[in-house]
């Protein structure tokens, strides 16, 4: 009779399982070696080699207490980790002390580039496209308009012309040109605006007959009025016998919140040149104002800003070219003062603000043509003190923790310098 007992030599036919609690030690276990990646256990005992080659005997292992001798490899490796952390708190302390030297409402137009001419015209060159979205690579579409936010009085001139690749102009035809306010969904339709684009050398069309079809629209002198939002004008039209299709969107402010009122004038005030503006406000609020200012040589110079409440009423409107600035940038003196925007911001509201008139071109040029009076001070507040206090405690203990680590070793130079 074959007995069930396996048979010495011989496999056995009945599979053995680890009991669970085993297979779930083995399973952590391998699960901890995995995330443990290369670190190696300190040996409580290094062997040391001898002149023969072999390992000698180390017969006493660590005292007990007692930190672990640490591996060439591994004592690098953590100088490293102590290394980075300083290097990080260092740049943090360095960048923040940088970036905040000036305040917010008066900083380097260079931090600025894409805000120095905001009246200049938008223009795009991109593929022909239809109704279906496809584009067409041997027709190249050029459109350009003249502004995106539109205040109550002003125009905006939209312009388009076809080319080949490589340059040459196409002829095109304007077969419909429909100008309409973006509405939410089940909202009333807004009145639609028919708009006439030419190439014939009148109105907003500057060269008559080089193929770019312009025209211009004015909502106040249109059903248009009244609407407070985007609209949207669309410009179908035909290049080689192929249908496309243009969009133009700017966003209409119907009503002034404020008008500007008065002479601009300047003042040195707390080490600064400060631009102000008289503003007649009609609805009261936060206004939200930016100024361009420009060097003798007409370099962009600065961007200053206003964000404050303002009242009914006459209200000055401070631009400011920080004295510290001025110093550092060294522009050639006198400074002018050009290309003001400003709006009535509105919370939780689409749009989000109201207009006022723009002042395009040169507004006022300073008399000021000196560095005297003007302060070389770094911008303090109480909340950049309470940063740079924080960045500074965390770079200073970094410094004190890789010192302590290896004291044989100066630290790594500071972005900004020394650690006080």
């Amino acid at each position: 009779m074959p007995s069930d007992r396996p048979q010495p030599g011989r496999a056995s036919g009945r599979r053995r399982w680890l009991p669970p609690a085993l297979l779930l030690a083995v399973l952590a276990a391998i699960v901890w070696l995995a995330l443990r990646g290369d670190e190696q256990p300190a040996p409580a005992a290094v062997a040391v080699a001898t002149d023969g080659g072999q390992p000698a005997p180390q017969f006493f292992g660590q005292v007990e207490g007692q930190p672990a001798p640490s591996l060439p490899g591994e004592r690098a490796r953590q100088r490293q980790q102590l290394v980075d952390q300083y290097a990080l708190t260092d740049h943090t302390y360095c960048s923040y002390r940088e970036g905040s030297m000036y305040p917010a409402h008066s900083q380097p137009m260079s931090r600025n580039p894409d805000q120095a001419y905001p009246n200049r015209p938008v223009l795009e060159t991109k593929p022909m496209r239809g109704d279906d979205r496809r584009s067409n690579p041997d027709v190249l579409l050029q459109t350009a308009q003249s502004r995106v936010f539109l205040a109550a009085g002003e125009s905006v001139v939209f312009s388009l012309r076809a080319i080949e690749p490589k340059g040459a102009v196409l002829p095109l035809v304007v077969t419909r040109a429909i100008s309409a306010g973006i509405v939410t969904t089940g909202a009333r339709p807004t009145t639609q605006v028919p708009l006439s684009l030419t190439d014939d050398g009148g109105g907003p069309d500057a060269v008559a007959g080089d193929g770019a079809f312009t025209g211009a629209l004015t909502p106040q002198q249109t059903g248009l009025a009244g609407f407070h939002g985007t609209i949207r004008t669309e410009v179908r039209y035909t290049v080689n016998g192929k249908n496309g299709v243009a969009i133009f969107d700017v966003i209409y402010s119907p009503r002034v919140p404020a008008v500007w009122a008065g002479a601009p004038r300047e003042a040195l005030e707390d080490g600064s040149l400060a631009f102000i503006l008289r503003a007649e406000v009609r609805t009261p609020g936060r206004y939200v104002v930016t100024g361009r200012i420009d060097d003798a040589k007409g370099r962009p110079f600065a961007l200053a800003t206003f964000n404050e409440v303002l009242g009914p009423g006459p209200n000055d409107i401070k631009l400011v070219a920080f004295g510290k600035l001025m110093h550092d940038g060294a522009p050639a003196l006198p400074l002018t003062l050009r290309d003001v925007d400003g709006y009535l911001l509105k919370e939780n509201t689409d749009p989000d603000r109201e207009l006022m008139p723009r002042l395009e071109g040169p507004v006022l040029t300073s008399r000021t043509a000196s560095l005297k009076g003007v302060s070389d001070a770094e911008w303090t507040s109480e909340e950049r003190q309470r940063y740079l206090t924080e960045f500074a405690k965390d770079r200073k203990g970094a410094a004190a923790e890789l010192a302590k680590f290896d004291p044989s070793q100066p630290l790594p130079p500071s972005a900004c310098g020394p650690v006080k």
